[in-house]
């Protein structure tokens, strides 16, 4: 009796799209997700596909994602980031004629960039085309997510500002993927049982929580976490093995900790004069990252030995080895104990894998292989494989739950950021209002109220008060949740007359923050 292993990705970055700028450092973060984690996810999905590898893979992309990376403007950056990364890389190859071992690494990011030039033009730098392309195999699944990365139990005392997260998510995966979503992301796995009757009524019927809200459902469920319980409103929720969890994911005894791969925090632009560097900064005014390191994790000090690419990936065919072995041994207890083959869900941040991980993407192509025979005792499976062949399992509630720090919602609701929630329910209230008063047929009105709606969305992404609460580019979330709010309240004045109607600055922020195109006010309905 084989054991299936769910493998669940969440792709998912804030908005960071800054026309008004010719380069803006923020935006490189989904260049360089672009380049590290989601291309070399599609070069893994085709090289299963090509080997004849039974792979099944789910993956949630967030629509503010996927907007972002069919955005015409964001791609045409992408393509220059890709110029000056392969120049700086030329540059560091000649820069080291005379150490051999930092030209060797030099020289395979210059091989690696321009495999990754060669994807992105073959697949017309379309990636959400190429991701739907897989999930019409039956291969990969993908789920949707909250429409910018709402925190949804904060909006159920706001069901139109709830609804329109859902409605503009459902839509937006349509508008990407050409098919509808039946299961979505829960941002920051975040739940309580209220939610059920608004994903329902979206045609959502799965999604994913931390591992204690499935463990403390009421009542217990006779699979623990091997398997999904069914909510009272008719939804299945898969809970988050721990076990697997904590062997990528733990600062301590994780595998990306290991001293043989890539260390992440030391760069050339650490390292190398500033007038060197500064050009490829993304137009950052201070040293950051331009994504070439020289060094390995080495140990916990600041001294750091060069990177060997050939150790590193022993370490991945270790580590993945060890991965599939462990996973073998939970299937092996938990399979007597059920009258099904027990099912393990591991969800992760896309972005760990290649990004935060460098050698990430192999880990997974390791695993993947070295699983998808079911002679370790399980195969891969998608959450919706999953239930296709098994459609009845137990009736439970699961606990209110996040995989936040502590379980809950502590960390979008601590002393940095709760002032943010009065301005946000403010702002929700007003714009149910301005909806209920009637929705304009066309005209100033009709895209001011749509623009409302897009900066509404906006300001609700769950993203900055998590990093104002982490401390990591708090000023820069600070400034975009008070910019959106800003933006909400003067066309709310100017909707209701407070203010006079301004149409040329109207334009303005409808280029800057074009989010969602055809977005109809009427998911607030």
């Amino acid at each position: 009796m084989s054991g299936g292993l769910a493998l669940v990705l969440h792709a998912h970055l804030p908005f960071v799209r800054h026309p008004e700028h010719p380069r803006f450092h923020e935006e490189t973060w989904l260049f360089e997700a672009i380049l590290e984690c989601y291309l070399p996810l599609l070069g893994l999905m085709e090289g299963w596909e090509r080997d004849g590898v039974p792979w099944a893979l789910t993956m949630a992309v967030s629509p503010v994602l996927g907007a972002m990376l069919r955005d015409p403007l964001l791609r045409s950056r992408f393509e220059s980031h890709l110029e000056s990364l392969a120049e700086l890389a030329a540059r560091e190859e000649e820069r080291h004629l005379l150490q051999p071992r930092e030209q060797a690494v030099a020289r395979w990011y210059s091989g690696r960039i321009a495999a990754a030039r060669s994807s992105w033009r073959r697949l017309g730098g379309d990636l959400p085309a190429a991701f739907a392309g897989f999930a019409r195999t039956g291969r990969l699944e993908v789920l949707t997510c909250a429409a910018t990365h709402a925190l949804l139990p904060l909006l159920v005392d706001e069901p139109a500002a709830l609804r329109a997260q859902l409605r503009v998510a459902v839509r937006a995966h349509r508008e990407l993927f050409g098919v509808a979503p039946r299961g979505i992301w829960l941002p920051e796995c975040a739940y309580v049982p209220e939610l059920d009757p608004f994903l329902a009524a979206e045609g959502l019927r799965w999604f994913v929580v931390e591992s204690h809200g499935i463990l403390l459902a009421r009542p217990p469920s006779p699979h623990a976490a091997f398997g999904p319980v069914v909510t009272p409103g008719g939804l299945a929720a898969f809970g988050r093995d721990p076990a697997s969890a904590r062997q990528v994911w733990s600062r301590d005894g994780g595998y990306p900790g290991d001293p043989r791969y890539r260390e992440f925090h030391r760069d050339i632009a650490h390292d190398a004069e500033w007038g060197y560097v500064a050009p490829y900064l993304g137009g950052a005014q201070s040293r950051g990252f331009t994504g070439l390191k020289y060094h390995r994790v080495t140990g916990a000090g600041a001294a750091k030995e060069l990177y060997v690419r050939e150790e590193a990936m022993a370490a991945v065919r270790q580590h993945a080895a060890h991965f599939v072995a462990q996973r073998s041994r939970q299937f092996a207890e938990a399979a007597p104990c059920m009258r099904r083959p027990p099912l393990l869900v591991a969800p992760y941040d896309a972005e760990l894998f290649g990004h935060w991980w460098h050698e990430g993407p192999e880990f997974l192509d390791a695993v993947m292989r070295g699983c998808a025979d079911g002679r370790a005792g399980f195969v891969p499976t998608t959450l919706a494989g999953y239930l296709a062949r098994h459609p009845s399992n137990p009736v439970a509630v699961p606990a209110r739950s996040s995989w936040g720090d502590g379980g809950q919602l502590g960390v979008w609701l601590g002393g940095s950021n709760a002032w943010m929630q009065t301005h946000l329910r403010v702002a929700a209230r007003r714009m149910s209002a301005m909806v209920r008063d009637g929705i304009p047929a066309d005209g100033w009105e009709s895209r001011a109220l749509a623009q409302a709606g897009r900066e509404l969305l906006l300001a609700q992404a769950s993203d900055w008060p998590f990093l104002v609460a982490m401390g990591t580019a708090a000023a820069y979330a600070r400034r975009r949740f008070e910019d959106h709010v800003s933006r909400f309240n003067r066309l709310h004045a100017q909707l209701t007359g407070a203010e006079p109607r301004d149409a040329a600055w109207l334009a303005e922020i409808e280029s800057r923050d074009n989010l969602f195109p055809w977005l109809d006010p009427g998911a607030w309905a």
